[in-house]
């Protein structure tokens, strides 16, 4: 897709790095219908916890969280192997071999075959996840970073919806069909991903600091709205490469460059404090308890507001949708809001529908189920709105270039291993403790506010590059532009040499 520049390729990149961010959602969905149909249950009968079978629920947790442990792997390789592959290459390679993992679940007909298709699924999605943002924030204006990351994960969610209504529609189908198409179907999605990627450039900042410059700047013009007025020698493309050459020398003289003991220091560029955020954001999305919802809504809605299983199919599909449009709220809202707004509204809301959740779910009644159903999705829509997109645009905001996919692998290896956390205690959360479970996520959303307020600063509006200037104190230039957007716009550049000089500790208030 050489021939593509300006917003037709930014466009092409925002729906390929959607688009196996869809495969990570439909992943992430499509087991919440399987688990108690009857094919399903019939072929694996070790983890049929319904009504009919005698199933272990500790086994079905781990069967589902496994994955996550595949993901956690996967996020480990991006740690140590990704920065030498380039941001490209890592989402090739998980895009194989999530397809390979795929095959395997569709064609199992024991539980041993179904957990290593899992895994190898995960290492996959793992390497994905890690890549993906990194790759499609590099590639983005400051202007629209946040908008862009919103589409990635609205699509994400995109995803989660479609699995719901695919299991939905694959439960009326009596053979072994009704389980094993759904599985297949994240194969289709792998490889749109890959052939997407494969066709699109690599992250100029990557190729700069590994001395690819000629090339960086190429992908550089090829990025801007006027690309076909202007050529690769222009001021605007030249203070873009000077930036990103700047940055890396800077971090280079602060450590040893690519170094993996940067993570662990802070200094002058604190990479210690800003790899923390990026991870401790992942946490916070996932011991939200998002995914006790994700992946078994349609068991929720059966054991704990009591509807039966067409029905609690049904509502899971509709849960979906709500879920889907609340993730593109921010679409509009994450640039003009910020970040840090969104995600404190996100988990007061979360808290209180956790708590009303809790309460619901002990009283038993009808009422209360029906409060109950309309608590798991408000809860969703909160999620969608502050705490879906932002974790997942911090690290790539908050870290580095030096460290970035580092930063990176290791914030998706905590929401991995949070989210296996979650999806192994859940089920044996529920039988036991009943409405409890949902009193202590209620909690821990209550107490991600004040870490959030304290520790976050706010990013909306810079480029990655002034973002540094966050963090190490010093002075952020905004170039002015006077045929792009309106004065104060950040991501605008003087090609007329005057400089505007903003301290950093203002940055946040700078429109």
């Amino acid at each position: 897709m050489s021939f593509l520049t300006g917003w037709q390729l930014q466009w092409a990149i925002t729906a390929t790095a959607g688009s196996g961010f869809l495969l990570f959602g439909y992943d992430q969905g499509v087991m919440s219908g399987l688990l108690t149909g009857d094919a399903f249950t019939a072929t694996f009968p070790e983890i049929d916890t319904t009504s009919k079978g005698h199933g272990s629920s500790s086994l079905q947790g781990t069967v589902v969280a496994i994955y996550e442990i595949g993901c956690f792997l996967g996020a480990i390789i991006s740690l140590f192997a990704g920065e030498k592959l380039g941001r490209r290459n890592c989402i090739l390679a998980g895009c194989v071999i999530l397809s390979i993992g795929a095959a395997l679940q569709c064609s199992a007909y024991g539980i041993p075959q179904l957990i290593v298709g899992r895994i190898i699924a995960g290492v996959g999605n793992g390497l994905n996840t890690s890549a993906i943002p990194v790759w499609h924030s590099e590639l983005s204006k400051a202007a629209s970073r946040g908008k862009g990351l919103a589409i990635e994960l609205g699509i994400n969610i995109f995803g989660v919806m479609m699995s719901y209504w695919i299991d939905y529609g694959f439960s009326f189908v009596e053979s072994e069909v009704q389980f094993r198409f759904p599985i297949a179907l994240q194969i289709l999605f792998a490889i749109v991903t890959f052939f997407g990627v494969l066709f699109l450039p690599e992250s100029p900042r990557w190729l700069i600091k590994h001395g690819e410059e000629d090339k960086a700047r190429h992908i550089i013009w090829r990025l801007q709205d006027n690309a076909k007025e202007i050529d690769t020698n222009d001021a605007v493309v030249a203070i873009d490469v000077r930036e990103i050459s700047q940055a890396i020398r800077e971090e280079t003289e602060a450590s040893a460059e690519g170094s993996f003991k940067l993570i662990f220091q802070n200094g002058d560029q604190k990479f210690l404090y800003r790899t923390l955020l990026g991870m401790g954001g992942q946490m916070m999305q996932q011991i939200s308890g998002i995914n006790l919802i994700t992946y078994y809504a349609t068991e929720i809605f059966e054991q704990s507001v009591g509807m039966d299983h067409n029905l609690a199919l049904l509502m899971s599909g509709f849960n979906g949708i709500a879920y889907f449009f609340s993730a593109l709220v921010p679409i509009w809202v994450i640039d003009r809001l910020g970040r840090r707004k969104l995600m404190m509204f996100a988990v007061v809301g979360q808290g209180c529908c956790m708590a009303v959740l809790a309460g619901t779910v002990w009283d038993g009644g009808h009422a209360a189920g029906v409060v109950a159903t309309v608590m798991l999705f408000l809860f969703n829509f909160f999620f969608g709105v502050g705490l879906l997109a932002i974790p997942w645009l911090l690290p790539a905001e908050y870290a580095p270039l030096a460290i970035r996919t580092q930063a990176a692998a290791l914030a998706t290896a905590t929401n991995w291993i949070c989210t296996f956390l979650v999806v192994e205690i859940t089920p044996v959360s529920i039988a036991n403790i009943g409405y409890r479970t949902y009193i202590y996520f209620a909690i821990f959303n209550f107490c991600f506010l004040p870490l959030i307020y304290f520790f976050y600063p706010e990013t909306r509006n810079l480029t990655l590059e002034q973002i540094d200037k966050l963090f190490t104190g010093g002075k952020i230039s905004l170039y002015w532009h006077p045929s792009m957007g309106m004065a104060g716009d950040v991501d605008a550049r003087i090609t007329q040499g005057k400089e505007v000089e903003a301290a950093a500790s203002d940055a946040q208030h700078v429109e």
